[in-house]
């Protein structure tokens, strides 16, 4: 019966829902990759994750990863507990906040906008949340003197 549960549930709202979209996005709840656990989205194609670290280190990474993926940092803004930056990358501009919640805890939204100015790009900006939670990772095990 527990091996029939989720597929019930994942038939149930695929018959039952007026968008096939969200209804591929509710199957996919709960059964992510490795590489994308913890980042969440919003429908409008908005990534986000907090993470336990400072925000300096997070805006480190990012910096870091955003060279590494090879973005263009196009703008850099600062307004109370939360820094912006914009880069480019060919047709699609990334919005970047990351926003310090604590000494510890820092959320980092992303959005990454297609050269029209309506589609989202939320493949992309998944990524660039990835790859800066693994710059972090790394520049902590660099500091604890591991690898």
């Amino acid at each position: 019966m527990r091996k029939l549960l989720p597929i019930l549930v994942a038939a149930a709202t695929l018959a039952l829902s007026g968008c096939a979209g969200v209804g591929l996005t509710l199957f996919g709840v709960g059964t992510g990759t490795a590489s994308s656990v913890g980042v969440n989205h919003t429908l409008s194609g908005i990534a986000y994750k907090t993470f336990t670290a400072p925000e300096a280190n997070v805006h480190k990474a990012t910096e870091d990863t955003l060279n590494t993926m090879a973005l263009v940092v196009s703008d850099r803004s600062q307004e109370q507990n939360t820094r912006k930056i914009v880069a480019k990358a060919r047709d699609r501009t990334a919005e970047i906040e990351i926003e310090k919640l604590t000494a510890n805890a820092t959320r980092m939204r992303v959005t990454v906008i297609e050269e029209d100015g309506f589609f989202r790009d939320s493949a992309t900006a998944t990524e660039i949340i990835i790859q800066t939670a693994g710059t972090l990772d790394a520049q902590l095990a660099a500091r604890n003197g591991r690898k």
